[in-house]
């Protein structure tokens, strides 16, 4: 009898774990605030406000658990998401804004909860590509506190914008 219960509750076990869905979460910002005293300056670094913001959206961020931290190779969206991944010790991994949520991105990142760090008009198509449709459009060069998250699970996909400041 023993051995028969046991083995109930193992498949029952299983069942469950089986209907599971796994979820996949995507905070997706837009670099801090950037020096603009160089207007030639294709690579600037952060200003003081943005570094500032950079800490703050760290400390915004401290109770959730990234599994990884992605950014674009560019002084400004480096240094913005260089806060969060140090407090989740975790290195940046560089993505193309060219190539934004392709099949490498997708299978690396699913099932996790992921920041990815981009720009005005890198961030929103990238929310978008993951919920493929065209539900938001490129952001005002001056928002840098608009949060993106993007959760899936299973193939039911929401999406929100908050604002951070």
């Amino acid at each position: 009898m023993k051995k028969v219960l046991l083995l109930l509750v193992f498949v029952f076990s299983s069942l469950i774990s089986c209907t599971q869905e796994e979820t996949t979460t995507y905070y997706l910002i837009r670099h801090a605030e950037k020096d603009r005293t160089d207007k030639t300056n294709k690579n600037p670094n952060l200003n003081e406000k943005g570094l500032e913001r950079a800490k703050k959206w760290a400390e915004y961020f401290k109770d959730v658990d990234f599994d990884a931290v992605y950014s674009t190779n560019y002084n400004r969206t480096m240094q913005t998401a260089l806060p969060t991944a140090e407090s989740n010790k975790l290195n940046i991994k560089n993505y193309d804004p060219k190539k934004m949520y392709d099949v490498l991105f997708k299978s690396a990142t699913q099932g996790k909860t992921v920041l990815v760090v981009g720009h005005s008009n890198t961030t929103p198509v990238f929310a978008n590509k993951i919920l493929g449709e065209k539900k938001y459009k490129n952001m005002d060069d001056k928002d840098n506190s608009s949060l993106y998250i993007v959760t899936m699970t299973g193939n039911k996909k929401t999406s929100r914008i908050k604002k951070v400041e």
